[in-house]
């Protein structure tokens, strides 16, 4: 498929989801209060992501569309734009998308929001959780409150939970890393965080910022050494077609943030709002129990196309920390304590 055909398909869906987005704005200012029932025409959502139609976070949101047209039938009309990345926009742009109402629903590693909620830098920070179930209970505490408030204050959206992303690895066309002194001189993809981009130059790499679109490019035209990602990410994008070389380094833990159009959420009826917020609070959970099966069907998946997965010892993955034992002296001049506290950083 040609650049300039997606870029005709991106302008069609542009205009399409801006007609419907306006129109449902205007119907909802003057129904806010009524009952779904007492609304003459049906409430449009639409959800949005950045992976094929096959992967967890795209089963949950078709989860909750089933859910909610179940429960209230042609009252609303739900859409899904699963991969805006087929139409012909980066990654990042889904932040945009929901913020402007183009796109009603849609989720995001939270590192992309860091240059606009500086907060969430914190989540950024390597090795602050020892296992998926640390993890999860902050993101269901505290730490996922703050991100929540944080989020809703400074970007358009109405937080409805935390899809999971989970544990990242790294890979690489090089050479097996053990140890930080293997990274040196690699040059990695990391994700649009400042943070990301320090942790990897005390590990000794090269890293650079860029979007997913421009990773999985690079990688297929072998221009890039190394990315880190969770090892179902590195197989959803046929990275590991690529990268012989997959190191279990459980580095950074991440979230994707769910998020829907601040105007639309609050302008519908608050039984509508409670259900969506019920059947995504069920939708997490059942991509959280995907996730941990879509990892391990993953690594299979990297083995049988020729790759390597390196399951580094307790030393060397102290070797690692070590190296990057600088960053969290930095964050402690960046961040409150109150902040880092959220994270287990005293």
């Amino acid at each position: 498929m040609s650049y300039k055909y997606l870029q005709i398909l991106s302008s069609i869906l542009f205009l399409f989801l801006l007609s419907c987005t306006q129109g449902m704005d205007q119907n909802m200012e003057t129904n806010q209060n009524a009952p779904l029932s007492a609304i003459g025409e049906p409430i449009q959502i639409i959800m949005g992501g950045y992976g094929p139609s096959t992967t967890g976070f795209s089963l949950a949101l078709k989860q909750v569309g089933d859910r909610l047209e179940a429960r209230f039938g042609d009252q609303v009309e739900i859409k899904y734009v699963y991969n805006i990345m087929d139409l012909g926009y980066p990654a990042s742009d889904i932040l945009w998308l929901v913020e402007n109402g183009l796109i009603t629903i849609g989720y995001q590693s939270s590192s992309y929001m860091s240059a606009k909620v500086p907060e969430l830098g914190i989540a950024d920070l390597p090795f602050i959780f020892s296992n998926t179930e640390e993890a999860r209970e902050a993101v269901d505490g505290a730490f996922g409150d703050m991100m929540a408030e944080s989020l809703e204050a400074k970007m358009n959206y109405r937080i409805l939970g935390f899809f999971e992303n989970g544990f990242r690895h790294i890979s690489n066309r090089v050479r097996p890393v053990s140890l930080p002194s293997d990274l040196s001189g690699l040059n990695i993809r990391v994700l649009p965080s400042e943070v990301h981009k320090r942790t990897f130059e005390l590990l000794g790499a090269e890293p650079e910022i860029m979007d997913l679109t421009q990773v999985i490019a690079r990688v297929k035209a072998g221009e890039i050494d190394a990315q880190e990602n969770p090892f179902a990410n590195t197989v959803t994008y046929g990275v590991h077609n690529f990268h012989k070389f997959h190191t279990e380094t459980n580095h950074f833990y991440i979230s994707r943030p769910i998020f829907a159009h601040q105007q639309s959420f609050d302008a519908w009826p608050k039984e509508l709002q409670d259900e969506i917020r019920l059947a995504f609070n069920d939708a997490v959970v059942f991509q959280r129990d995907l996730h941990i099966q879509e990892e391990i069907d993953s690594e299979t998946a990297i083995e049988e196309a020729g790759g390597s997965i390196i399951r580094i010892s307790e030393s060397e993955k102290q070797a690692f920390i070590d190296a990057v034992a600088p960053i969290y002296e930095e964050a402690r001049s960046k961040y409150s304590q109150e902040l880092l506290s959220l994270v287990g950083i005293e």
